[in-house]
């Protein structure tokens, strides 16, 4: 079964570097993901998110406002 990962964030910094850190995480760990980046605000917003950026694990938000740990990836991923 695929997981549903998902990125929240307008495009900053934080925001690539969240992306990039759960694309190899997901590919180094061979884990089942479809990992997608939402940049729109409105979309966001609908998460109850106001602070990016955020991760989303199969539609529940695990993280947001900082870039987690490789470490703490391994348990917001599961």
């Amino acid at each position: 079964m695929s997981i549903e990962i998902k990125v929240l964030g307008t495009g900053c910094a934080k925001c690539k570097t969240l992306e990039n850190t759960v694309k190899e995480y997901v590919a180094a760990h061979n884990v089942d993901a479809n990992v997608t980046k939402v940049e729109d605000i409105v979309a966001i917003m609908a998460y109850g998110v106001m602070s990016t950026p955020a991760l989303v694990v199969n539609e529940k938000v695990v993280m947001y406002g900082r870039i987690p740990s490789k470490d703490e990836m391994q348990s917001l991923i599961k």
